[in-house]
């Protein structure tokens, strides 16, 4: 049975970069004129070859770095790091091993200090009760399955109601039958809450199956090499969503770009 969602309001926010350069201390250019957007709501998945600047998309869009030239902007707003239209959640779920699984989800709003200790606990128990997980509340990091783990992530992220949630590959390193369950629960958060997402994977049936528009990366600093339309229906399960002829050729599609980006 699919949970309710409480006291978790949310929204998508359309971003833009544009005309972004970007290069490292040692000159390694990433990206040149880099130019990316997406509409509220939009489910965007980045597939690319190591080195490409995935991650690096990320901490720009997050406003952890600078760009050396261009613009990006969240709602017509400049980013910076605090923005609270900003949620992210990393390859590793970085739980503080001290707090358990509710302090961990209140932190950021204890850190912001806007609500009462009582205010925080209600938020934080809802978004604990969005991924499953609030009969583990009084749990450690250290109690929990990886897959627990990366939920705590997701709702430590989800409790500051971001528009737009940033993910970099946060389920590579779990179990195929794990990282499916995650994948489904995801699609089905996104749906409820409304985030624009921008997600990291190295997997095309990941992407293909998550996305709305698979975005694809050259080697740096070539910048966006391709871009593909998933067009699925929605609601989807990943179970049926593979059973579909149109899924298999998105995916030869995207096997067939990441493979000419190697070759080349």
């Amino acid at each position: 049975m699919d949970r309710e969602i409480h006291a978790i309001p949310s929204a998508g926010a359309a971003f833009h970069v544009e005309g972004v350069d970007f290069a490292y201390d040692d000159g390694h250019p990433v990206f040149r004129s880099l130019s990316l957007s997406a509409r509220p709501g939009e489910f965007v998945a980045l597939l690319g070859p190591s080195g490409c600047g995935k991650t690096t998309l990320l901490n720009l869009l997050s406003g952890f770095l600078p760009p050396s030239a261009g613009r990006i902007t969240i709602d017509g707003e400049t980013v910076t790091p605090e923005m609270p239209a900003l949620g992210y959640v990393f390859q590793s779920p970085q739980l503080f091993p001290w707090l358990d699984v509710l302090g961990n989800v209140r932190f950021g709003l204890r850190m912001a200090g806007r609500l009462s200790d009582a205010e925080q606990n209600g938020k934080a128990m809802a978004a604990l009760s969005l991924v499953g997980l609030e009969a583990a509340a009084h749990k450690f990091p250290h109690q929990l399955s990886g897959g627990m783990q990366q939920r705590v992530a997701l709702a430590r992220a989800l409790v500051l109601e971001p528009r737009l949630l940033l993910m970099d590959e946060p389920f590579a390193a779990l179990d195929a039958i794990t990282r499916a369950t995650l994948n489904d629960e995801l699609l089905r958060l996104c749906g409820q809450l409304g985030q624009t997402v921008l997600f990291i994977t190295h997997d095309v049936e990941e992407a293909a199956f998550l996305a709305d528009r698979v975005v694809v990366l050259g080697i740096a600093p070539a910048g966006i090499h391709s871009e593909l339309t998933i067009g699925l229906p929605r609601p989807r399960r990943l179970r049926d969503t593979r059973r579909l002829d149109r899924f298999t050729t998105l995916t030869d599609t995207l096997l067939d770009r990441i493979s000419a980006i190697a070759a080349a």
